[in-house]
């Protein structure tokens, strides 16, 4: 392990991407991409993914629960009601505690409903679950669900499998410079570059899925994506040039030849 590790609700993981399992041609090739990622992490989207029938093809054949963490989703729900029983379910399923939350709004921009967020969140959290949990880009709704218990805070860069990246990064960086749970991008990453950003503004992690499964070369994608959190991490921690008005010459006008 290196010492620069994330550690969520008491896990920890090497890598500081988190990568999806969904619009893969096939499992095959997720499997290959989340390699490919050097992710510890893979979120399932319960309600899409199937993980209980063996008469089926199935996720864990290709992806090794005992060696990668499965952070089943609720993926696809509308109402707090909906997630907290999908949750349930993937608990009986899997025994999985470590869980990401999302609420859905309208289908058409697919933005959290923070009313019904922090009302399963709540829920999930009496019952025991570690909650990572999908927000809007809102420092007030952050803190609301940091302070409930949140074992993660997941803001969105832009809305779900836009690509559009890192839309808003004055709430980014507001919400990192106020959050003590890590921080991780969820939503909106289109390429290396927006991921990098999303590292650079200090969060903990970066959460993909359409970025790297749509791609022309998913595996080729995954690859880009896992050096470019690293970068974008390796930037913050050094901490960048300030900015200036006018040029700065590297090397001092006096004494010229």
């Amino acid at each position: 392990m290196s010492s620069d590790t994330l550690t969520v609700a008491g896990h920890t993981f090497n890598s500081r991407l988190i990568i999806g399992t969904g619009k893969y041609k096939d499992y095959a090739e997720n499997a290959a991409a989340l390699e490919a990622s050097g992710a510890d992490m893979v979120t399932v989207a319960v309600r899409r993914v199937n993980i209980s029938k063996p008469d089926e093809p199935m996720l864990m054949d290709f992806i090794d629960p005992k060696k990668f963490t499965y952070l089943p989703n609720t993926a696809g729900c509308f109402t707090g009601e909906d997630a907290v029983r999908t949750l349930r379910l993937a608990k009986e399923a899997g025994g999985w505690n470590l869980v990401k939350l999302e609420v859905l709004s309208d289908p058409k921009h697919l933005y959290p409903d923070m009313e019904e967020t922090l009302r399963a969140a709540e829920l999930l959290i009496k019952d025991g679950f570690d909650v990572m949990v999908y927000c809007s880009d809102d420092p007030v709704f952050a803190r609301k669900l940091e302070d409930m218990g949140c074992a993660a805070i997941m803001p969105l860069g832009a809305p779900i499998g836009s690509g559009l990246g890192i839309q808003n990064p004055v709430n980014i960086r507001l919400i990192v410079e106020q959050t003590k749970v890590p921080v991780i991008v969820d939503a909106g990453v289109g390429t290396a570059s927006d991921a990098t950003v999303a590292m650079e503004l200090g969060c903990d992690g970066v959460l993909m899925n359409t970025a790297i499964a749509e791609a022309k070369d998913p595996i080729r994608m995954a690859r880009a994506m896992k050096h470019a959190v690293i970068a974008g991490r390796e930037a913050y921690l050094a901490g960048r040039m300030p900015r200036k008005k006018y040029a700065d010459p590297s090397s001092p006008l006096a004494g010229l030849i």
